[in-house]
C-alpha cells in the first residue's frame, strides 16, 4: 500500500467515526444556526440547501469559524431523487447518519382562511412541508439505523397544534393559515407514526416548535432570535438514551398536539 492509499484509508476510517448530522433548509435562518450550534459541539454538519450557490456560501461561512460543515444539495420539490442521491453520498462518505433535522419548509402568499385559501397554495405547501419531508426521510432510514443512537427532529410549529389553535385564549388563536398549519399538523402525525415504527430501535423521533422567530419566512416579524429558536432543536438532536420519542416540544417544554 502506498503512503497516499494508506492516508486515504485512514481518513475514511476517521470519517466513519464522526457524528454526522444532516440539516435541510440550512443556508439561512434557524437551519443555519442549528448547523452552527451542532458543529460547535463536534458534529460534521451536512448543510442541505436547494440553491447550490447559497448553500456553498453558507457552508463556507461556517468553515471560516473552524467548523466542519459541508454543503449537500437538498430539494424537497424533488425529494425522492434528493433522498436517494444523499443516501448514496452519505453511505460512501460516512456509512451512517446520526441525526436528521427536517428543517426545510415554506409558506405561500395564497394561504389563508378556509374560505379564501387557494388550492395551489395548499398543494404547494403540502408538497414541501409534508410530502417532501416524508419522501426525503425514507431513503435515509437505513443510515440512521446504522448509527449507534440516531435522532430525527421534525421542524413543526405551534400553528400545527390543534389544541393550541382551538384555544380562544391561546397565543395563535387569530393566526390562521390553513395550508401551513395543516401541513405542520400532518408533519406531527408523521413524527408519531415514525416514532412508533422505530420504537424497537435506538432512534428517537420528535417534533420541535422553535417559536415565533425572526426569519425570512415571516418577514423577520418574530420577537425571538434564531439562537433562541435553534435551542430546542439542538437539544432534541442530542437526547440521551432515556430521552423521549414521539413527542412535541418547545423551549417551554412539551407541547399539546
Amino acid at each position: 500500500m502506498t503512503e497516499r492509499s494508506y492516508l486515504l484509508v485512514k481518513e475514511k476510517s476517521f470519517m466513519k467515526d464522526k457524528k454526522v448530522v444532516l440539516v435541510t433548509g440550512a443556508n439561512k435562518g434557524i437551519g443555519f444556526e442549528v448547523s452552527r450550534q451542532l458543529a460547535r459541539v463536534g458534529f460534521t454538519v451536512l448543510l442541505g440547501a436547494r440553491d447550490k450557490a447559497r448553500g456553498e456560501e453558507a457552508a463556507s461561512k461556517l468553515r471560516t469559524e473552524g467548523l466542519d460543515v459541508r454543503f449537500v444539495p437538498v430539494d424537497l420539490d424533488r425529494a425522492v431523487e434528493s433522498g436517494i442521491a444523499l443516501a448514496k453520498q452519505i453511505e460512501a462518505d460516512f456509512g451512517h447518519l446520526d441525526v436528521l433535522i427536517n428543517n426545510a419548509g415554506i409558506v405561500d402568499p395564497g394561504d389563508g382562511l378556509p374560505g379564501s385559501v387557494s388550492l395551489e397554495a395548499l398543494r404547494r405547501v403540502f408538497e414541501t412541508n409534508f410530502f417532501g419531508t416524508v419522501m426525503l426521510t425514507q431513503p435515509l432510514l437505513p443510515l440512521l439505523r446504522a448509527a449507534e443512537n440516531a435522532r430525527i427532529v421534525n421542524l413543526s410549529s405551534g400553528l400545527g397544534s390543534l389544541a393550541i389553535n382551538g384555544d380562544a385564549n391561546g397565543p395563535f388563536y387569530h393566526a390562521k393559515a390553513l395550508a401551513y398549519g395543516a401541513s405542520k399538523a400532518a408533519l406531527n402525525m408523521f413524527t408519531v407514526n415514525l416514532a412508533y415504527e422505530l420504537r424497537d430501535t435506538n432512534i428517537k423521533v420528535n417534533s420541535a416548535s422553535p417559536g415565533y422567530v425572526a426569519t425570512d419566512l415571516n418577514g423577520h416579524s418574530g420577537p425571538m432570535t434564531v439562537e433562541e429558536g435553534a435551542s430546542e432543536i439542538v437539544r432534541l438532536a442530542q437526547l440521551p438514551d432515556d430521552g423521549p420519542s414521539g413527542g412535541f416540544f418547545s423551549r417551554e417544554g412539551s407541547y399539546p398536539w
